[in-house]
């Protein structure tokens, strides 16, 4: 198991927590946006970050709310669905992973899972020069809006086969993104990815498509 560095990222106004992962001879990284309710101690993205680390993939996961943001989200449920914030947070880790030593000069991928997964679409379109890949899990892209249509990143949308409204709502948002992209199906998958073998499913297809799309 690769070690994990614990940092802190400075974005605007606040500090994030985040865990950086550098694997010996590192190809790319992939940044993580946490979805609903979720935070960079999520173990289904550390199960996919674990994955992404075996193929030579480094990978920052991190909060994009405060302690204290969270602790209002947990009551109010709201933060978690500002994509504005969310995506400014996630540009602010973008350029602080670029800046690293042990990253500078890395292809850049996004993994965004629920409401994550529009933050990192929002993310890829303001920075089109640094994304190289997005991949999302369960996502949200609708959430994004107009900043589909920006996004030059090819683009992974996973579902689940058990969610058909989130399917429908993928299915929608990928007519507006002007981006190479791939709708896939998750055979047997709910929402959360929970049932046997189908979080496996999740890391092959994002390894595959940053493996592809990260060269």
């Amino acid at each position: 198991m690769d070690q994990a560095t614990v940092v802190r990222v400075p974005a605007a106004d606040v500090v994030l927590d985040a865990d950086v992962v550098v694997p010996i001879r590192t190809r790319a990284v992939v940044l993580f946006a946490h979805g609903s309710g979720s935070s960079r101690l999520s173990p289904r993205n550390r199960a996919v970050a674990g994955r992404l680390h075996g193929a030579g993939l480094a990978t920052v996961l991190a909060d994009l709310l405060t302690k204290e943001e969270e602790q209002v989200d947990a009551t109010t449920a709201q933060l978690r669905f500002d994509i504005a914030l969310l995506s400014r947070r996630l540009t602010a880790v973008v350029d602080w992973a670029v800046g690293q030593p042990e990253l500078h000069g890395l292809p850049v991928g996004l993994f965004g899972a629920s409401t994550g997964a529009a933050a990192a679409l929002c993310t890829a379109a303001t920075r089109p020069d640094q994304v190289g890949a997005v991949v999302s899990r369960g996502g949200r892209p609708d959430l994004a809006g107009d900043q589909l249509a920006q996004v030059r990143a090819p683009t992974l949308l996973l579902v689940g086969e058990l969610d058909p409204q989130v399917a429908q709502l993928n299915a929608t948002a990928a007519t507006a993104l002007r981006a190479p992209y791939e709708l896939r199906m998750v055979p047997g998958a709910g929402h959360l990815f929970a049932e046997p073998g189908t979080l496996d499913r999740v890391a092959d297809e994002a390894t595959g498509w940053f493996d592809t799309h990260l060269s």
